[in-house]
């Protein structure tokens, strides 16, 4: 498809434009539920499997304005923002955030996650996302330092005010340890389900070892980087402090990473979530390499880098708070000095029990849920519309959605997973979709009308309860 018939397409197709609702009273219930999914002709992807999974959940949701949620999110990836051919003989698929014309690796991956189960049921949902590895692969080659990419690869970036200027096809070079880690955990986890090598081709080993030598360097243990970004603006988000460089640290084994997965700029460089997220990807990088034979030594450096992250962790991250016990911190420098806080964006401290179930169980990680879901955490807000994860990218006044769906998705407690589900179906401000952030108070006043990212998260959480509690979805939550 030609990229701007793509874009003409889907423009009005993700914002939900499309759905009829009727209000009644003050509180806002919506009695009249009309899906909000683009007509089927105008969907820039579609799957039998996911259509049949749509079916099969809604039939099992007894609130109406939940299912109607449901069915306007779960899709809303494939329904409008990919962008699949075959290259050389290869499947290629690029896939937009959303309301910006460029792809993210991490946002890339997180869109596709709650298709993946369907992988085995479905060529279309395979060929899928087998091309957004290999486009992935591609992206990394282009721009191992790069968050966001364009598939017109000679396209100049919006940003090329930003010192240094992005290469053409680069959307923004903002430096994020989890960038790298999302290409390996789509690659990882495809595998595994499916068997499927053919995915480890020239371009993937190339990419992959990039990856490696990209965490190699930026453990900076001779305290140096390549790296550096700065753009004219006078938010403290936008970019690394000292002429982009960021703030100094000592070196420990971590990965020093410029920006959180917000996209905006850390305070100290070594990102707790992000590095035990690079750690988990490091191991899973090794298996490959071990499993299929491709290099021996390689997946030795691999579960070293990941053994030495860890260690790191165990030392440098886990602090004595004064009211929780031992907890993670979010970031540190190195010197002793550690943020507490969290993001709502994945990785998480709040995701690491989403991330890996290793942590679901783990005090350290439980006492760290606590700290985060009280007053003690400066981002957790609480409003008269609901209380959640908020984000210094959305200011001090707005909760993500994505929170409190990762707060769901990572409780073990019936009463807090429906506190969580009615918050969810009563801040969607009549539009049957997540957005990026509301306001606590008032949740007409939203962020991003058209957010895949967070609209699959939804139906992600959806199926998870299905699977794992199915009582859950016969309760009212709109009552």
């Amino acid at each position: 498809m030609k990229r701007r018939s793509f874009i003409k397409n889907i423009s009005l197709a993700g914002i939900g434009l499309s759905g009829l609702y009727t209000i009644s009273g003050n509180n806002k219930r919506y009695e009249t539920y009309i899906s909000n999914r683009p007509a089927i002709n105008k969907r820039t992807y579609t799957s039998k499997a996911v259509e049949d999974q749509i079916n099969f959940i809604k039939s099992q949701i007894k609130d109406p304005q939940l299912s109607w949620i449901f069915e306007n999110c779960y899709p809303n990836t494939i329904d409008t923002t990919v962008d699949y051919e075959v290259i050389d003989g290869k499947p290629d698929t690029f896939i937009i955030t959303g309301d910006i014309d460029a792809m993210w690796l991490r946002d890339s991956t997180a869109q596709v996650w709650p298709y993946l189960p369907l992988v085995k049921e479905d060529e279309k949902i395979k060929n899928l996302i087998k091309g957004l590895i290999n486009r992935q692969a591609k992206c990394v080659i282009r721009d191992p330092y790069a968050n966001s990419f364009y598939k017109d690869l000679s396209k100049i970036s919006a940003h090329n005010k930003d010192i240094p200027t992005p290469i053409a096809g680069v959307h923004e070079q903002k430096w994020e340890v989890d960038s790298l880690c999302y290409v390996i955990r789509l690659s990882y986890n495809y595998y595994k389900l499916t068997g499927d090598n053919s995915i480890f081709d020239e371009t993937w080993i190339k990419s992959s070892k990039l990856i490696y030598d990209t965490f190699l360097t930026e453990q900076r243990k001779d305290g140096t980087s390549p790296y550096r970004f700065i753009r004219n603006g006078t938010a403290m988000v936008d970019a690394p402090v000292f002429s982009g460089t960021g703030r100094p640290f000592k070196p420990n084994g971590m990965i020093c990473s410029m920006f959180r997965p917000s996209d905006d700029a850390t305070m100290y460089p070594f990102l707790i979530p992000s590095n035990i997220f690079a750690s988990i990807s490091m191991q899973q990088l090794s298996e490959i390499y071990s499993d299929e034979k491709i290099d021996l030594i390689f997946s030795k450096k691999c579960m070293s880098m990941s053994i030495e992250i860890d260690e790191a962790v165990e030392k440098y991250a886990i602090k004595e708070h004064l009211n929780f016990g031992e907890i993670y911190s979010y970031e540190i420098d190195g010197f002793g000095n550690n943020l507490y806080m969290d993001d709502a964006n994945v990785p998480s401290l709040m995701s690491l029990a989403y991330l890996d179930s290793k942590f679901v169980n783990d005090k350290v990680y439980q006492n760290t849920r606590k700290f985060l879901l009280s007053d003690n955490n400066p981002y957790f807000l609480k409003g008269l519309a609901a209380e959640g994860q908020a984000s210094p990218h959305t200011g001090k006044d707005k909760i993500w959605p994505m929170g409190i769906i990762l707060r769901a998705m990572t409780s073990k407690d019936d009463e807090e997973i429906k506190k969580c589900l009615r918050m969810l179906v009563s801040t969607h401000a009549g539009t049957g979709f997540m957005h990026e952030a509301f306001d606590k108070d008032d949740p007409s006043n939203y962020f991003r009308s058209w957010f895949a990212w967070a609209n699959t998260l939804f139906g992600e959480l959806i199926i998870k309860i299905n699977d794992e509690r199915p009582h859950l979805l016969k309760i009212n939550y709109s009552a």
